[in-house]
């Protein structure tokens, strides 16, 4: 009982005073398809809205660290390593001193038509930039506790092909000509990083949704092959862009219990298509907002030794919508 009541007194702190960095708390950004465009000025009205209210939030909560989906550089990735549009799009955009922390990326559809190779050297030039590989595993500390949060980040583009470049309800991602030769890599290195993970929050995050009521809807590829295994290894939940709005679904797992899929895509570019509604489980979509007034948005996580709070954020300053979701053990 009593340590119940102190886990409450822990909680409630880490709430009560947002401006400090908790002992008890690990503080998340998560932000999708920021991309900018590949002509002067090199990013969006959205994009650099949402970047001020980022800088703005990060001053009241201090992130650890940034997660970013991918569609890091529109329309057709960077050339090379010393491309203009990572300082043009990324470094000049999200210039606020509180976005001054690690930020871990991964890449998106539109990436692959450039040199993916390039943004992960580009982690060697960057004091925030961290892309090591396609495939990696990121474990964060919760404050001064020894729990953890732990998140596989995961190409879907090598995992299910290349998707259609426009938000125009069109067909699932087509498989790469190399795909039969390499998904097999490619699958069991995504289960080798979920299966050793020991973290009492655990999530995957690549740039395809699992899950989705937009216009791309959900992934047949991810639906058939990696929620199975989401579920297999008992990951907490999903976190996706692709689909340039936000949404939170809550999906019922076979097992037992559900699974949680966040959509945060609306970093850039704003689409309020709900085409594949029908698409997904019943009742599972909680919370759809792709609002042109909202000037773009973005999702803050906020871990605690007794749960993970997810709240979206629009780009003028609204908080949008919030939900807890509970460690594994």
């Amino acid at each position: 009982m009593y340590a119940q009541i102190m886990l409450h007194v822990i909680f409630v702190a880490c709430h009560l005073l947002p401006g400090a960095e908790s002992m008890y708390s690990l503080r998340l950004f998560i932000i999708g398809d920021m991309g900018g465009i590949d002509y002067m000025p090199y990013s969006t009205y959205i994009e650099r809205s949402t970047a001020i209210e980022m800088g703005k939030m990060a001053n009241l909560y201090a992130p650890q660290a940034i997660i970013e989906l991918g569609d890091n550089f529109y329309y057709n990735g960077v050339e090379n390593v010393h491309d203009s549009r990572f300082s043009e799009t990324f470094e000049e955009v999200y210039r606020a001193e509180s976005l001054f922390v690690p930020w871990y990326v991964i890449a998106g559809n539109h990436d692959h038509l450039g040199d993916v190779s390039a943004q992960i050297k580009y982690s060697d030039f960057s004091t925030r930039w961290n892309f090591p590989d396609y495939f990696y595993y990121r474990e964060f500390r919760i404050g001064n506790t020894s729990q953890t949060v732990g998140i596989v980040f995961i190409d879907t583009v090598l995992l299910c092909g290349d998707s259609d470049d426009d938000d125009d309800d069109k067909a699932q991602p087509t498989p790469r000509p190399d795909h039969d030769v390499n998904k097999h890599k490619y699958w069991k290195k995504v289960k080798d990083l979920l299966k050793h993970s020991n973290a009492n929050y655990l999530f995957a995050a690549g740039h395809f949704p699992v899950y989705s009521a937009g216009s791309h809807g959900p992934t047949k590829c991810l639906v058939d092959d990696l929620q199975p295994m989401l579920e297999k290894y008992n990951v907490t939940g999903y976190l996706c862009g692709h689909d340039h709005n936000l949404q939170h679904l809550r999906v019922d797992k076979k097992s037992g219990g559900s699974m949680d899929y966040f959509v945060s895509g609306m970093a850039n570019f704003i689409n309020p298509s709900l085409s594949n509604y029908n698409k997904v489980p019943k009742n599972s979509l909680k919370f759809y907002h792709a609002n042109f007034f909202s000037k773009g948005g973005f999702l803050y996580g906020e871990a605690t030794p007794i749960n993970m709070t997810f709240t979206f954020i629009s780009s003028n300053g609204q908080n949008l919508y919030s939900t807890v979701v509970r460690p594994r053990f």
